[in-house]
């Protein structure tokens, strides 16, 4: 059965998110801290979590998968992060959804994220990947990524049109704007410290190597 782009992606922009990063973007620490208890408190769908419970330093990440910036970081600097830190045990890594423009498009993809169960790291990589490649046709894209990670056209149709996951994807976001002060994406706190735009290796490295000694 075939369903229209209207149909898939009509809603999900129920709330008005602020700002898009520009790739690019010099990153800029916060003058204060955010309260780190309640930033670790999980949102409606809980938390996306990699590492160690036990790690020195815990980095939350504000991104969207519509975000170049984002893209750019998660291309660029991610992998090393995950080998020389998460996997090793010393950083504790939360990803959260923040839909920037077109938030609905946006939304969407983290929707499969969702919908993909143990795949959702893997299926949000490939997002960042082949952003340029996918973001010409979204709903066309969004099919081709999907049935690579094992959706039918069926569990595809289901899952756009769970207003439920819509609704608590945009409450994460709408949190971290609120009660943190997302602006943009991708924003980063590193210990409770805001962190704004694309960080290089060495900048993060600048970041975190202090809180581990």
């Amino acid at each position: 059965m075939n369903v229209s782009r209207r149909r898939l992606l009509a809603g999900l922009s129920a709330v008005a998110l602020a700002g898009t990063a520009i790739a690019g973007t010099a990153p800029r620490a916060a003058a204060q801290s955010v309260n780190v208890a309640e930033l670790h408190k999980p949102g409606p769908l809980g938390d996306k979590i990699l590492g160690s419970d036990k790690a020195a330093v815990t980095i939350v990440e504000y991104a969207s998968v519509t975000c170049p910036a984002c893209a750019a970081f998660h291309t660029e600097t991610y992998p090393t992060l995950k080998k020389k830190y998460i996997d090793t045990g010393k950083i504790r890594f939360i990803f959260r959804e923040f839909p920037t423009n077109p938030a609905q498009v946006a939304t969407a993809g983290f929707m499969l994220a969702h919908c993909s169960g143990d795949k959702y790291f893997p299926l949000v990589e490939v997002l960042f990947e082949q952003q340029k490649s996918w973001f010409k046709n979204p709903l066309e894209g969004f099919k081709r990524i999907a049935k690579q990670a094992g959706f039918t056209e069926q569990s595809f149709e289901t899952c756009l049109q769970d207003n439920k996951l819509r609704d608590e994807i945009l409450q994460v976001a709408k949190r971290g704007q609120d009660g943190f002060g997302v602006k943009s994406t991708p924003t980063f706190f590193i210990n409770g410290l805001m962190a704004v735009g694309v960080l290089s290796v060495s900048e993060m490295e600048k970041l975190i190597d202090p809180l581990l000694k």
